[in-house]
């Protein structure tokens, strides 16, 4: 197995992995690695600005409007100067372009279900959950991810969305909540040791469970004022929430969302499908 696709070089940042696959070396003959060591040297990034203006661009990178202070982009796109930049990485689940790689060279650490075939996300076919319920996996997977997390720090960006931690619910019971945090904290420490920051995406019933155990700094919320859950993520992370709400779901108009003294002042309205502005689909507005 190779690099991680997306990774300019390979590398892994984070006291917490221990054994790691060397690059270019067989998975099943981890090596010794000091980490610390390997970690490059850099700025100490933070969290989003309390109260920003956040741009949630996943459909496709553009010139952020004015007034936006916080961009989220792919770790395919490059960040923008001058900005608060967050790295999103598909940390839980495959992205679809990088399908057939998992399946062919990394089948082992998709996760199965009871009939041998590879679970998917039911909202996204295209996106497999990766198997995260043993030391092993979870030790292998932290080093292709964290490759991924290594090259956001690289190219200037300064936090990172860890997306899918609550991928256990979609596995009909094969993962559970301890196997993804324990998984998670790899993730979190990886990208602390390259001076990331890191958010806790969606998975308000863990609590504070995302911050105490796997470390998480800030949230990434999608539609927390349509399902009552804002408070959820507000109780233990303060105005370090960005919300994200589709025009599609909301319930009453959006300045009345904006009013409502439970959604973070970070909150931005979207198009379901984060489409550029040249796309007549879409939405951008912000409380």
């Amino acid at each position: 197995m190779g690099c991680a696709p997306l990774a300019t070089r390979c590398a892994v940042l984070g006291a917490a992995v221990l054994a790691l696959a060397a690059c270019g070396t067989e998975p099943d003959q981890p090596v010794v690695r000091d980490i610390a060591a390997e970690a490059p040297t850099g700025p100490d990034r933070s969290a989003p600005p309390v109260g920003g203006v956040h741009d949630y661009q996943l459909g496709g990178a553009y010139p952020p409007p004015a007034g936006v202070t916080v961009v989220t982009r792919d770790s395919t796109a490059e960040p923008v100067p001058g900005l608060h930049n967050i790295c999103y990485v598909n940390g839980f689940q495959t992205q679809p372009a990088d399908r057939d790689l998992w399946l062919e060279q990394r089948r082992d650490l998709v996760l199965s279900g009871p009939d041998g075939e590879p679970v998917i996300d039911p909202d996204w076919p295209d996106e497999l959950l990766l198997d995260t319920s043993t030391e092993q996996h979870r030790t292998r997977l932290a080093e292709i991810i964290g490759a991924t997390v290594a090259d956001c720090a690289a190219r200037g960006f300064d936090s990172v969305e860890l997306d899918n931690l609550d991928s256990y619910t979609r596995s009909d019971g094969a993962l559970d909540a301890d196997d993804n945090l324990t998984f998670a904290r790899l993730l979190v420490d990886a990208a602390h040791g390259a001076g990331l920051a890191v958010a806790q995406k969606n998975a308000p019933d863990l609590g504070v469970r995302g911050k105490d155990e796997a470390g998480y700094d800030f949230a990434i919320a999608e539609s927390c004022h349509r399902w009552t859950e804002c408070a959820d993520y507000t109780e233990h992370y303060g105005g370090l929430v960005l919300d994200i709400e589709y025009a599609d779901d909301l319930r009453g108009t959006f300045p009345e969302v904006c009013a409502d003294p439970e959604t973070p002042a970070t909150t931005t309205l979207r198009d379901h499908d984060l489409v550029p502005p040249a796309d007549p689909a879409h939405v951008f507005d912000h409380c």
